[in-house]
C-alpha cells in the first residue's frame, strides 16, 4: 500500500490507494515509497542537511545546546563552503568532536553510478541514493550540468520519477517511485561542485568545459529534472534554503528556478517561503490541447494557472516569470498559437522560452521545423516578449529537456553495463532494440 499525496493540505493522514501502472488518462501517479518530508534516507551523512537538522544530529551525540549554534556553523562552513569529505579536515574543531562525529555520521555523497559527457559539453550523471531500507537498493536519478562560457546550470532532480503524465515527456513515462528528501535534492549540488572541481583551492576536471569568467562553474540552479517540485513543495523549500545560504553554498535566489507544471495551491507558497525565480511548463495555450499534453490542466486549467501567475509574490519586470513552451509540429507551432500566447500573457511579466522538442524513444510527437520555430518566435518577440529558442544541449546522452529518466526504468542489465562502461545512450538504446 502507499499513501496518497496531499499536497494543498500536506494531511499526513490522508488515505491509502494503491500503487499502480500508470492509468490512461491519469493526472497524476501515487509514490509507491512515501518518505516524511524532510527524513534522511539511509545512512547518516551530514550533507544536504538544514541548519535545524544539524543542531538536532549534535544534539544526539551529547554536544550541549548552549554549544550547537556554534558548532553547526562550523559544519556550516567547511561541508557548504570548503566541500569537506571527512571530519579530519576540520582543522578548527576539536579533536574530541572530531572523533565523536566520526564514529556517528558521515560526509559521504550519494555514488556517481555513471557519468556522460555530450560532445557540447554537457554532463549527465546517474546519482544513486542511500537505500532507505532492505526491499530499497537505492533510488536513482539524473541531475544534468550545462556548461557556458559565461555561466553554468544546474539541472536537479525533486523527484524519483515523476508525479505527473505530461505525454511529450520521458520523464512522465515511468512510475513515481518517492520524493527527494531536502539533503538528496542539495547533494546534488554537492556531487556536481565534486566532480567539476568547484571548491576554494580545487581544480577543474580534467577536460571539463566550465566557465572562464574566473567565478564558480555552478552558478545558477534550475528544478527542472525529474519530478514536478511543487508536489514535494516542503523538501524544495528546504533544499533553496541550504542552497542560497550566504555562508555556505551562496547560490543567489534570483538564480534559482523551479519549474512546475501548474499545481496552482503551492505557487504562493514557493514564492513567500523560497522566494525563487519561477517557470511554467505551458506547451498549449488552449484547455483541450494542454488536456493532453499536460493532464494536470484537466485539474488546474489554464485560466487559474495564469492568476496564480499575476499574484507570484515578487513578480515584477526585474523578476519575470519564464513560460516554457515546447515546439512540437503541427501540434501547438501555428501562427494562430503563436498570437493566441500573446494575448494569454497580457499584463503579466513574461519570459518565453521556446524548446525544441526533445526526441525520445517510444515519441508520438515530432519536433516543428527550425523556419516554423523562428517565425512562432518573431511573432512572439514583436508583441514585446523575450522569446529565445533555447538551444538543445546533451540530446546525444539523452540529457535534454524532458529526456530524464531514470536509468533503473530504461535500461535492461546489458545496457546498464554498457552505460556504466562509457557507451553513449544511441549505442545503449541500439543495443536494447536489438535485444527485443
Amino acid at each position: 500500500m502507499s499513501q496518497a499525496l496531499d499536497i494543498a493540505r500536506r494531511n499526513p493522514n490522508a488515505p491509502a490507494v494503491e500503487a499502480g501502472a500508470i492509468a490512461d488518462g491519469a493526472i497524476e501517479k501515487v509514490a509507491e515509497r512515501p518518505l516524511a518530508p524532510g527524513a534522511l534516507a539511509g545512512q547518516p551523512s551530514l550533507v544536504g542537511l538544514t541548519r535545524a537538522e544539524l543542531a538536532e544530529r549534535l544534539g544526539a551525540i551529547g554536544v550541549p545546546e548552549r554549544e550547537q549554534r556554534m558548532r553547526v556553523q562550523q559544519l556550516w562552513h567547511w561541508i557548504y563552503f570548503r566541500g569537506a569529505n571527512a571530519f579530519s579536515e576540520m582543522t578548527n574543531v576539536g579533536k574530541g568532536l572530531r572523533a565523536a562525529l566520526a564514529e556517528a555520521y558521515t560526509l559521504a555523497r550519494p555514488e556517481v553510478v555513471s557519468e556522460q559527457v555530450s560532445k557540447d559539453g554537457t554532463r549527465k550523471w546517474l546519482i544513486r541514493m542511500p537505500s532507505t531500507g532492505p526491499l530499497d537498493r537505492g533510488a536513482e536519478i539524473e541531475c544534468v550540468y550545462i556548461p557556458e562560457t559565461d555561466r553554468g546550470t544546474l539541472c536537479v532532480s525533486s523527484q524519483v520519477g515523476c508525479t505527473l503524465t505530461c505525454s511529450f515527456c520521458h520523464t512522465g513515462t515511468q512510475k513515481l517511485v518517492r520524493n527527494l528528501t531536502s539533503a538528496e535534492i542539495v547533494a546534488q549540488l554537492v556531487v556536481a561542485r565534486d566532480r567539476l572541481g568547484d571548491w576554494p583551492h580545487a581544480s577543474p576536471a580534467e577536460g571539463a568545459f566550465v566557465p572562464s569568467d574566473g567565478g564558480r562553474f555552478v552558478t545558477n540552479i534550475v528544478f527542472m529534472g525529474m519530478g514536478e517540485p511543487l508536489y514535494n513543495t516542503d523538501n524544495v523549500v528546504a533544499a533553496i534554503g541550504v542552497m542560497s545560504d550566504n555562508e555556505g553554498l551562496g547560490l543567489s535566489r534570483r538564480r534559482i528556478t523551479v519549474s512546475t507544471s501548474g499545481v496552482v495551491p503551492q505557487i504562493e507558497r514557493l514564492g513567500q517561503e523560497a522566494n525563487s525565480m519561477l517557470a511554467i511548463s505551458l506547451h498549449a495555450v488552449r484547455d483541450e490541447l494542454r488536456n493532453e499534453l499536460v493532464p494536470l490542466n484537466k485539474k488546474y486549467p489554464i485560466a487559474q494557472l495564469i492568476e496564480a501567475c499575476r499574484t507570484y509574490p515578487g513578480v515584477s519586470n526585474a523578476r519575470r516569470i519564464t513560460f516554457e513552451y515546447v515546439m512540437l509540429d503541427g501540434v501547438n507551432d501555428s501562427d494562430a498559437d503563436a498570437r493566441a500566447l500573446v494575448r494569454l500573457l497580457e499584463g503579466v511579466p513574461a519570459k518565453i522560452n521556446l524548446i525544441p522538442f526533445n526526441p525520445w524513444p517510444g515519441t508520438k510527437y515530432s519536433c516543428s521545423s527550425w523556419e516554423r520555430i523562428e517565425r512562432f518566435s518573431e511573432i512572439v518577440f514583436r508583441a514585446g516578449y523575450a522569446s529565445p529558442v533555447r538551444t538543445p544541449r546533451g540530446r546525444d546522452i539523452l540529457a535534454a529537456c524532458g529526456q530524464l529518466k531514470s536509468e533503473t526504468e530504461k535500461l535492461r542489465a546489458r545496457a546498464r553495463m554498457m552505460a556504466e562502461s562509457g557507451i553513449g545512450a544511441e549505442g545503449v538504446y541500439a543495443a536494447a532494440a536489438a535485444d527485443d
